[in-house]
């Protein structure tokens, strides 16, 4: 059973002219037939790159490619009308499954203030309500920040915040979504899953210092995870370090299946069928 990559940034390989093809496929070498693309590019300017990669890619050798589209936490200040429009246009192709990743992130001092974040995400939540499309959640809290971001942001913390303003503006609409990169508490994982978010599970749950994480994925629902790569980020063991690509999620599946006592077979076929609920529309795609 082949391997969904459940979130990539496509749109950053761009170092050679063929770098993109060579990267997809070695993923479909590996066993990585689908990919979400994410389309948050270098801001909203630049987030329809994903959607233009999965409706151009295509042949044999090659993975399905979706897309999403939306403005990072990190961006918020630019979520101007004209953004949520650009936004709106996009999220309404057939091709573009959700819209994210959005939310908040509270790790870097020159991230956009609370307020601009919050309002970010309700209007992208409002948004995606209305499109009848899933979420895809970054959230991240100055924990580990540096002093500067620690004092900019106080005692405030993003992942109380961010289910707080799920709770009320997202939870209601019944359309769930992805928590992308799952790096919480369990507590925090089963809050998520009872909003109706599945947990997507990258690289770091391979990292010694990762222990919450992996208590997160031993107890998380079969039918509520995904694998991920966050590619070109977070490269798990044994290729941490180097340039992640979506062919390396085979790494996290094969350390999350034997986390949760299954093979990775079994793993890939639950992790598939799951990706295939949240997003109905890929399922005739996913048969060929």
């Amino acid at each position: 059973m082949p391997l969904i990559d459940s979130h990539a940034h496509l749109d950053f390989y761009t170092e050679t002219p063929t770098e993109r093809e060579e990267v997809l496929r070695r993923a479909y070498t590996a066993g990585v037939h689908t990919i979400l693309a994410i389309g948050i590019g270098d801001g909203p300017t630049t987030m329809n790159q994903a959607l233009e990669i999965a409706n151009s890619t295509a042949g044999a050798g090659l993975p399905q490619i979706y897309a999403s589209a939306g403005i990072h936490p990190q961006e918020a200040t630019h979520a101007t009308p004209e953004a949520l429009d650009k936004l709106a246009a996009l999220a309404v192709q057939e091709r573009c499954v959700a819209v994210g990743e959005i939310g908040l992130d509270y790790y870097h001092f020159d991230n956009p203030d609370i307020t601009t974040q919050k309002q970010a995400f309700i209007d992208q939540m409002r948004l995606a309500a209305n499109m009848r499309k899933p979420i895809l959640i970054h959230c991240r809290t100055s924990e580990l920040a540096t002093p500067q971001a620690k004092e900019k942001f106080g005692e405030a913390d993003a992942w109380e915040d961010l289910l707080a303003l799920i709770d009320q503006h997202w939870t209601p609409h019944a359309l769930g979504g992805i928590m992308h990169c799952f790096s919480g508490t369990v507590d925090q994982a089963e809050r998520s899953l009872a909003a109706g978010f599945y947990l997507s599970f990258a690289g770091n749950l391979t990292y010694p210092k990762a222990q919450a994480i992996r208590d997160a994925a031993a107890m998380a629902p079969p039918d509520r995870i995904l694998v991920e790569t966050d590619a070109p980020f977070l490269a798990p063991i044994p290729l941490r370090g180097q340039r992640n690509e979506p062919a390396f999620v085979t790494h996290t599946a094969a350390a999350l299946a034997e986390l949760r006592g299954i093979s990775p077979e079994e793993l890939a076929t639950q992790t598939t069928a799951n990706f295939k609920n949240l997003f109905p529309t890929t399922r005739e795609a996913l048969k060929r």
